[in-house]
């Protein structure tokens, strides 16, 4: 496969789950309080903030893996829907396989909240041109999920926006191998979220996991597709 080539995911009416419109999409995410509580562990009636211990991230499934004295580097993400004749897709990259950190996984484009960027918002619009060639002015904001704590000492913001397809896009060759779209449907449906483990430092590791394809999408960015689902089926 060429890199930074678009790849179609298909129909997103072929998991069998019926199909969000885009204004239903944005009406569900506007009636959302984004905060920093999982939704698996937030009291009836709660917001943001949460108390420590229960932050989304990494840690959900591995709660030693949270240390509140940890120092955290802010950062922010763009989870682009695109609005099809088939339906509501999410854009995903697959990262080169040389880079130093997360070599060839599946990602949101985004990155660290640089000095420049007004808010999260900013920074995601700024690191989605940058990536993968997404004009900001293609992207309707929508809101916000809820923020996502990362074991390597990120505090991510995944702001979700709404962009006209179809896409013709210009992804970086040195940080993004390709760039794909999954329906949204797919996330939606329960059955296709695993859970999955492995041996890390001498423990045993739990993790979301969403298999499509020949994608393995998992780690943070399964974590805040699991965020996405919750908030589209409230």
């Amino acid at each position: 496969m060429e890199q930074g080539q678009l790849l179609s995911a298909g129909p997103a009416g072929d998991t069998g789950i019926g199909r969000l419109s885009a204004a239903e999409a944005a009406r569900r995410l506007r009636r959302a309080v984004p905060g920093r509580r999982s939704a698996l562990t937030a009291r009836p009636g709660e917001s943001a903030p949460a108390a420590p211990g229960v932050l989304r991230g990494d840690h959900e499934l591995n709660p030693d893996l949270y240390d509140p004295a940890q120092p955290m580097k802010r950062a922010a993400v763009l989870v682009p829907l695109i609005d099809t004749p088939a339906g509501l897709t999410v854009l995903l990259t697959r990262r080169t396989a040389h880079l130093r950190d997360h070599a060839g996984q599946i990602a949101f484009p985004g990155g660290r909240i640089e000095p420049g960027d007004a808010d999260p918002l900013a920074c995601a619009l700024r690191e989605s041109e940058e990536e993968v060639g997404l004009p900001r002015a293609r992207v309707k904001p929508l809101g916000q999920l809820d923020l996502y704590v990362t074991r390597t000492g990120f505090e991510v913001t995944p702001v979700v926006g709404l962009v006209e397809g179809p896409l013709e896009l210009t992804p970086d060759p040195f940080e993004v191998a390709e760039a794909f779209e999954v329906p949204l449907a797919f996330f939606l449906a329960p059955e296709n979220r695993r859970v999955h483990s492995r041996a890390f430092q001498g423990k045993t590791r739990h993790f979301y996991v969403y298999p499509y394809r020949n994608y393995y999408i998992w780690g943070a960015t399964a974590g805040m597709l699991n965020n996405l689902a919750e908030v589209m089926a409230a």
